[in-house]
């Protein structure tokens, strides 16, 4: 199935409005209730693109494309109440997920996973624990919380014009609402920062403990010594070692030794708050002091969901938006160090040592022992994002579209599944993670459950076939992503009100049927067309023969037509004229084109080529007819 982010998106867009505007009012929730994170999932269907890709912007009134006011027209019938109808989502969100404070009567945010979280026992979780932040619930705040500033910066310009002279009511009225919401949006997403800066951990383990060992294990790829490998591992992660220990000193925990020599480490992000994080001294909100539960060891999940959203807030154009507030400039420095650390320690750790890469080994294993498909995608995941943020060369593409492929394989996206196949559950219900620390609030372990293999196989994929220099290479993972949309397409809803959505997955699993829709899954598809948009923006690859063949093709024709031209007197105003006119525009144009796109400057070479032979041999007839 070829990717169009631009039709795809446009009927998500579609298909949203369907499902959740109904007689003026907006119905949230979805197949797994209604929660901070799931809420915050069904807005960016519509924000993240809105924000993300040029063209699709609903800032400008006046300059919302055709096609795309057509689409959000249930919303309004101009693009003023369609800005209106947004800022009122944005309101409703924020209410929702608003808790009173007792002390100053202002409001708290909150981050509650809620339904998004299960027990291992079958036990419905407390309501303490119900109400409990994730890494996701600050990740996809902080997306959303960008994206939102990032509208209404937009958006108050052109509603300030129409207001001025009280020219138009509604504008009159958007100002003071789209004001205060901004700053609770800004009072949201600082919080989401503190969060993701708290629940960062580093975790040292001996050589000898079990998590060492099995540690050792994916590192050590070539059967050398133990006390060699943890030399070569101590070596290739000296300088991130050196930055955790004199760095990184907001949220620390206790207990973590960077300063022996001879101990492994891994850094990341825990589910939530550790335990004994460090409080945040110059942010005066709960979030920043409360104690955390979660275990002060980095989950992969997790600190891919962190990656990405930190990822958000670093991008171009939040800095040249200029979004962020002085304090909230003072945490995005400290969650960029963290970021940077990170990548650096899983991408080396995924391409440690000369031989086969741990990340070929898969299943990937964890710290704690356990293994999984996942987890090699995810281990992949962030060696892309290190790639898209420092130069690859072609040889880690390549391999890395190899472990995409057998990962693809794996995973049964395209092979297909068989009866009882242990392949199902990533897909359905998904891999479930243990939120260690989370049966500290009297209530049974809780579990978080990730179904997203195929999405994040899609979307970085596509980001991998971005950063392709290699015409072979790029073609490859192009086919992976298109079988992989295609494996997606099969799973979106077909008919009932969700139609067009995501997940059906009986349509590919069997088992019963479901209705509602899941803003997991179906904001994780408009991300991955996101992300196909952007690649798409960047400029096609070259190759090194066509540009060749391109200058071959130029300079004969260049010949050719000024040949020609020795023919015509200046006041010759026949057809021959105007051809010659015509392959001279073609000729100019291919080269300009011949360096940024070679196989367009042939194909200009080569119909200027054909119209000078078309009027030399038309030449040769009539002096023959003579």
């Amino acid at each position: 199935m070829r990717i169009k982010p631009r039709e795809q998106i446009l009927g998500v867009w579609r298909s949203l409005l369907t499902a959740c505007y109904q007689d003026g009012t907006w119905v949230w929730g979805g197949r797994n209730g209604s929660n901070s994170i799931s809420d915050a999932e069904q807005l960016l269907c519509l924000l993240y693109p809105a924000t993300e890709i040029d063209g699709f912007g609903l800032e400008r009134p006046d300059e919302i494309a055709v096609d795309i006011r057509e689409v959000l027209s249930p919303l309004g019938d101009n693009g003023l109440r369609i800005g209106e109808r947004v800022v009122w989502l944005l309101e409703q969100y924020i209410d929702r997920h608003t808790d009173p404070d007792p002390d100053s009567g202002a409001g708290l945010p909150s981050f509650a996973a809620g339904s998004y979280l299960s027990s291992s026992d079958g036990v419905d979780p407390t309501p303490a624990q119900r109400a409990l932040d994730v890494v996701d619930s600050y990740s996809m705040s902080l997306t959303l919380c960008l994206a939102a500033l990032k509208f209404l910066r937009g958006f108050s310009g052109p509603v300030a014009e129409l207001a001025v002279g009280r020219r138009i009511k509604l504008a009159v009225e958007l100002g003071p609402r789209i004001e205060r919401l901004d700053a609770l949006i800004n009072v949201r997403l600082t919080a989401a920062m503190v969060g993701l800066v708290r629940s960062f951990v580093v975790n040292t383990v001996s050589p000898k403990s079990d998590a060492g060992r099995t540690m050792l294990s994916m590192l050590n790829q070539t059967g050398g010594s133990t006390d060699a490998v943890v030399h070569a591992v101590q070596q290739r992660l000296e300088r991130v070692r050196i930055r955790l220990r004199n760095d990184a000193t907001l949220s620390q925990v206790e207990g973590v030794d960077l300063d022996s020599s001879d101990m492994l480490f891994e850094c990341g992000w825990s589910w939530a708050i550790v335990r004994k994080a460090a409080p945040i001294d110059f942010v005066d909100m709960p979030l920043a002091d409360q104690p955390g539960h979660a275990i002060a060891r980095p989950y992969l999940h997790f600190t891919v969901v962190a990656l990405d959203g930190i990822n958000d807030l670093t991008s171009v154009r939040t800095r040249e938006l200029d979004l962020l507030n002085s304090q909230q400039r003072r945490l995005a420095e400290a969650l960029q160090l963290r970021w940077d650390l990170a990548q650096r320690y899983w991408a080396a750790v995924a391409r440690f040592g000369t031989g086969r890469w741990p990340l070929e080994d898969i299943p990937w294993r964890t710290s704690d022992g356990e293994e999984s498909d996942y987890f090699s995608l995810i281990v992949s995941a962030v060696l892309m994002q290190d790639l898209l943020n420092r130069e690859a060369n072609d040889d880690d593409l390549d391999r890395a579209a190899t472990i995409f492929d057998e990962l693809a394989r794996r995973g049964r996206i395209i092979r297909r599944f068989t009866a009882d196949d242990p392949a199902r559950i990533m897909h359905t219900p998904g891999v479930s993670l243990r939120l260690l620390g989370s049966e500290e609030l009297d209530g049974p372990l809780l579990l978080w459950t990730v179904s997203d293999y195929a999405t994040v196989l899609l979307k970085r994929t596509l980001q991998a076939a971005r950063l392709s220099g290699t015409i072979e290479t790029r073609d490859q993972l192009m086919a992976l992503a298109q079988a992989t949309m295609d494996h997606l397409d099969l799973r979106a809803f077909r008919e009932g009100p969700a139609t067009g959505l995501w997940d059906d997955p009986s349509r590919i699993f069997g088992g019963s049927e479901t209705q509602l829709p899941s803003w997991y899954l179906t904001e994780r598809v408009v991300e991955c067309m996101v992300t196909a948009a952007r690649m798409y923006r960047e400029p096609p690859l070259r190759a090194p023969t066509s540009v060749t063949r391109a200058m071959e093709l130029l300079t004969e024709a260049e010949h050719l037509l000024n040949r020609e031209m020795l023919e015509l007197s200046e006041t010759d105003t026949s057809p021959s004229r105007t051809a010659l006119a015509l392959a001279e525009q073609r000729l100019e144009r291919a080269r300009k084109l011949i360096d940024e796109r070679p196989g367009t400057a042939v194909s200009l070479a080569s119909q200027a080529l054909m119209e000078l032979d078309e009027l030399a041999y038309a030449r040769f007839d009539a002096t023959r007819s003579v």
